[in-house]
């Protein structure tokens, strides 16, 4: 991980104490960066997806302003991916972590603002919390609906289109498959200088996963994983944005490439989000079973057959905190 510097702002002068260092403790606010302040604003674009750690660090400061006597506003901004659909399997308890503080499945289906709601109620903060919602958005708009600029949140999430095929691709930081880091096209394109990707394309296309087609290609990142080597892989097109499902195709990818070579597949044995006890994938996936059932040969199918069940309860347990229709 790249750690981001404290500074002070070069038009106010006013410090700049960063949420993201080199350690746990980091990622929430002092009481010392609190003490000046009354109110702390939450501005910030999310993506959708539970690995995305912005409504986490948002938590953590909705924690630390509890404590500290502060009030906290969310300013709501869309979900990029729609506020409808929910897609994965929950988190098994002791795989909680900063890519998942609590148990939600991998696609939340919620904004920031309701998930400050959401938490604000579950962990009975003591905090004077203020949502101020969006108008004119509603559950069914995806971010090209809104007319608004896609303003990059961070240097590897370019533009809405990785966005829709980061909850399921986001699963290659778990393995040292590149998952198109280094390329203009993070995370739709992915792949691995021992993988064919014509073979990778097909075997994937008999998936018959829906609204979204795989296009054979090679690609040299420029940095990060792989980096300066030609990778065989594909390239990730969504055809249909209403059945594509992003966390079932990330799934199919890993299963796709480690069948084609389980010899030269590796799974990431470094740290991974301030956690090195468990393996990157499974803080990912929320536990084990896709690891292991990988692993074991398991059809897709079986993969995922859990998911409905978490999907559905999840779906019950955001309800009382949802703001849109």
């Amino acid at each position: 991980m790249i750690s981001v510097d404290a500074g002070r702002d070069a038009r106010s002068d006013l410090p700049v104490h960063s949420l993201y260092g080199s350690t746990l403790a980091s990622l929430s606010p002092t009481p010392e960066m609190l003490d000046a302040i009354d109110v702390m604003v939450y501005d910030i674009q999310d993506v959708g997806s539970r690995y995305y750690t912005f409504v986490w660090t948002m938590v953590l400061a909705m924690r630390a302003c509890a404590k500290a006597g502060k009030a906290f506003c969310v300013l709501d901004r869309p979900n990029p991916l729609d506020g409808l659909h929910v897609e994965g399997a929950m988190i098994a308890p002791g795989f909680e972590s900063f890519i998942g503080l609590v148990s939600c499945p991998n696609r939340h289906g919620m904004t920031a603002g309701e998930i400050a709601r959401w938490r604000h109620s579950v962990e009975k903060l003591d905090l004077e919390l203020v949502v101020l919602g969006m108008r004119g958005w509603q559950r069914d708009m995806r971010f090209d609906h809104t007319g608004l600029p896609w303003v990059m949140p961070s240097p590897n999430m370019p533009t809405t289109d990785t966005a829709l095929v980061y909850p399921g691709m986001c699963l290659i930081e778990g393995t040292e498959l590149s998952e198109g880091r280094g390329t203009t096209r993070p995370f739709e394109l992915a792949g691995a200088p021992y993988l064919d990707g014509h073979r990778l394309a097909a075997d994937l296309a008999a998936m018959e996963l829906p609204g979204v087609m795989f296009r054979p290609a090679i690609f040299t990142p420029m940095f990060h994983k792989h980096h300066s080597k030609p990778c065989g892989g594909v390239q990730l097109h969504v055809t249909n944005l209403e059945t594509f499902r992003p966390y079932r195709t990330g799934v199919a990818f890993l299963k796709a490439c480690y069948d084609q070579s389980p010899a030269s597949f590796r799974w990431r044995d470094k740290a991974y989000e301030f956690v090195d006890a468990i393996p990157a994938i499974d803080l990912l996936a929320g536990g084990p079973a896709i690891r292991e059932g990988i692993e074991a040969g398991a059809s897709l199918d079986e993969l995922a057959a859990r998911w409905p069940r978490d999907e559905g309860d999840f779906a019950a347990e955001r309800a009382d905190y949802l703001l849109y229709e």
